[in-house]
């Protein structure tokens, strides 16, 4: 009898008809669209859908597997959704709309709380109750395409949850919904760090023999398995020292400890620039504060900029925050009963392993608390706790599953094709910087991978271009970065393609850029002339269309001029430079006449080439449209 009622009960349990993580309360489906609809139940069994007035019906397959297709809808709502089989679901708060897939990498990621002072209004008023973000969760997957997400549901935009929206897709949602008053749904599948290889299927990548290789290779585990473990092991062999800052009797962070042997170093700064170099290790910051009585007994925060790699902040004793790598800002709250009036100290302990550590200059580095603040610029204290051993040349690299080809394909794509979207708005290419010149072939392949992933032929895609990053250039040089922006400017030759141009949105000593509000509205922009056909929009900063040399100058003509080009700063163009034949490049000089530049230098003669803000951060190019957009920046000189 138990083992007949237990049958029973898996047999009931398996005939359940079960739904996606995408198909859910809340959630924004695609307006003047077929929609499908899909899911899981006992083989053969038939699965009912009734929906806005229409119904469907879906018998499932050998596998379990169900679809059936509902006929396209106006926008609207809110709707419930019944799939009905041996069991009833009830999908409610259903609206019709338009939906973005929203990919790339942490630029893409970067939510609205990173950037909580500089959009703490926009935060505070968010009530856009129709629109919604789908956050898809990372994963990776090596063996192949999987049938859905691991956890995910639809969230509004609220003061609360919009926090955890993405910042580059919830101002581009904004401002569509302000447009046209549809409900927008946000499917954010985007992962920091990652290769634009990861995000595109096998079938993408079939024309890259050599990615298709590693393809395959990575399927088998115990190859990566064996890899990783070898890779682990020689890590371990540079890294095996002991951190003195954690080992004693005291430690470094406690208040008991009296520091002795400790050096001055000047904050923001990296060790390297300061009497250590070449250390890769662990190195701890310590400084005095005197904190007044107003300060105390509330909530504080304090502003650390960003380190270089990792850190651990401790304020009296206690550890009130740490991170494990570079890239985000550091601002750490402090409970009420951690500052106290008078003396108090402020402990840093930072871990690097490559280049460069310490504290990245012109960031903000100060406590603040009921409106008071305390500068922490200046001299520190600082002692080297622990000492990593030179890293080896030819040492197994990691096989990092996020960062392999298809990876994130597989797992946070694939699960979404069935669904029916507007568009695919996409920011990366920081992760590819290392083979820049393949960017411009694999660009195309996931854009065509992609429409034939969602069965859709002409799918728009819009893109951001690479903003300006690193130190600035006050030469002509060189740089992988203007690769990149070279390969999303020639994609534009894709059918059914825009591009947001952000040369003037960087900043030199971050990788994550504050301003994500104009990137998104200008990736809004875009769509509002490509995919929502306004007319009479400028919705581009100019794009060279051609160049002639005429004598001892070169005439530059562009498209999307506007009213007129403008260096928008009221000086003469700048970043514009010419050369012969032998590609040396100088400045050159410029004047305006109505959409062209003309170019020339007298230290050349006969010129040939012309470079516009050709370089990793052409900090000051100036030329613009009258709108305020920004050009591309361009080179002739393939």
């Amino acid at each position: 009898m138990f083992l007949c009622l237990n049958l029973f009960f898996f047999q009931d349990s398996f005939s359940q008809v079960t739904l996606p993580r995408l198909i859910r309360d809340s959630m924004v489906l695609q307006r003047d669209a077929k929609l499908k609809i899909w899911g899981w139940a006992s083989p053969g069994e038939k699965v009912t859908i009734r929906f806005n007035g229409k119904a469907a019906a879906a018998t499932t397959d050998s596998d379990g597997k169900w679809k059936a297709t509902l006929p396209a809808m106006k926008a609207g709502g809110p709707y419930t959704m019944q799939i009905k089989a041996k069991n009833i679901i009830e999908v409610r708060d259903v609206l019709i709309g338009d939906v973005w897939l929203c990919a790339g990498q942490s630029n893409m990621v970067h939510q609205m709380h990173l950037h909580n002072i500089t959009y703490a209004t926009d935060i505070e008023k968010a009530n856009y109750p129709e629109i919604r973000q789908f956050w898809v969760p990372v994963k990776a997957s090596l063996s192949g395409a999987e049938d859905d997400f691991k956890s995910g549901s639809w969230k509004e935009a609220n003061p609360h949850d919009v926090r955890d929206f993405s910042a580059v897709a919830y101002f581009f949602a904004r401002q569509i919904y302000d447009k046209y008053r549809v409900p927008i749904g946000i499917i954010n599948a985007s992962v920091g760090g990652t290769p634009i290889e990861a995000w595109t299927s096998e079938e993408g990548l079939k024309k890259f023999p050599k990615i298709a290789a590693t393809i395959s290779k990575n399927k088998d585990s115990a190859y990566v398995n064996q890899v990783n473990r070898k890779a682990s092991a020689e890590h371990q062999i540079t890294t095996k020292g002991s951190d003195k800052g954690l080992t004693g009797e005291i430690k470094w962070y406690d208040t008991a400890y009296i520091p002795k042997g400790w050096k001055k170093f000047s904050v923001p700064g990296y060790w390297e620039d300061q009497g250590i170099r070449d250390l890769n290790g662990v190195v701890w910051f310590r400084r005095e504060i005197d904190v007044p009585h107003l300060m105390t007994g509330v909530p504080a925060q304090i502003f650390l900029g960003r380190i270089v790699d990792a850190d651990i902040v401790y304020v009296n004793g206690k550890q009130i925050g740490e991170t494990g790598y570079q890239y985000p800002q550091r601002r750490y709250m402090l409970q009420p009963n951690v500052l106290k009036p008078g003396k108090n100290t402020v402990v840093v302990r930072v871990q690097n392993t490559q280049g460069k550590g310490g504290f990245v200059p012109d960031k903000p580095y100060y406590l603040e608390a009921n409106g008071q603040s305390i500068e922490l610029t200046g001299y520190w204290d600082y002692k080297v706790g622990d000492v990593y051993l030179p890293m080896k040349r030819n040492m197994t690299e990691m096989i990092s599953a996020q960062n392999q080809p298809t990876s994130l394909f597989n797992s946070m794509i694939a699960p979404a094709t069935n669904f029916s979207i507007k568009g695919v708005l996409w920011y990366q290419g920081e992760s590819n910087s290392e083979n820049a010149r393949q960017y411009g072939e694999l660009l195309p392949a996931l854009i065509e991978d992609y429409r034939k992933a969602f069965s859709q032929s002409s799918l728009p895609f819009l893109y951001v271009q690479l903003p300006n990053f690193g130190d600035a250039n006050y030469l002509p040089t060189e740089g992988s970065w203007p690769i990149l922006r070279e390969a999303a400017l020639n994609t534009l030759s894709v059918p059914n393609t825009g591009m947001a141009v952000t040369i003037d949105l960087g900043e030199w000593n971050d990788i994550h850029p504050d301003n994500k509000k104009d990137v998104g509205e200008r990736l809004a922009l875009a769509a509002r002339k490509l995919v929502y056909k306004e007319k009479n929009l400028v919705s581009s900063g100019p794009l060279l269309r051609s160049s002639e040399i005429q004598d001892d100058k070169i005439v530059l003509e562009f498209d999307h001029t506007g009213k007129g080009l403008i260096a928008n700063d009221g000086e003469e163009l700048s970043h514009i430079s010419i050369a012969a034949a032998d590609k040396k490049f100088v400045w050159a000089k410029t004047r305006i006449e109505g959409n062209k530049v003309i170019a020339w230098s007298e230290d050349i003669r006969n010129p040939k080439y012309v470079r516009y803000a050709w370089s990793d951060n052409p900090a000051g190019a100036n030329l613009y449209n009258s709108e305020g957009l920004p050009a591309s920046p361009f080179r002739t000189d393939k």
